[in-house]
């Protein structure tokens, strides 16, 4: 299982700033939290960054390991 941490808009389209799930590569987390949050979640994901263990994510055939760490990033804007 691999920790998936949403933040801003993504948290609030989810529901939970945290949960787990089960992937083998990124695009499946994608899948999953899709699957599970929904049209207003896809959008906010289809303009997001994917994050692995602290750095950017590759793509989707990033591998996921078991205590991985995937968090969604939104875009940001500030002054």
């Amino acid at each position: 299982m691999a920790t998936v941490r949403l933040f801003g808009p993504a948290r609030v389209a989810f529901g939970a700033s945290s949960c787990e799930v089960a992937a083998v590569r990124l695009a499946e987390v994608v899948e999953e939290l899709t699957l599970l949050g929904g049209p207003e979640l896809a959008a906010v994901l289809a303009r997001s960054q994917l994050w692995l263990n602290g750095l950017p994510a590759e793509g989707g055939a990033t591998p996921i390991a078991e205590g991985d760490e995937v968090a969604v990033v939104p875009p940001v804007s500030g002054g």
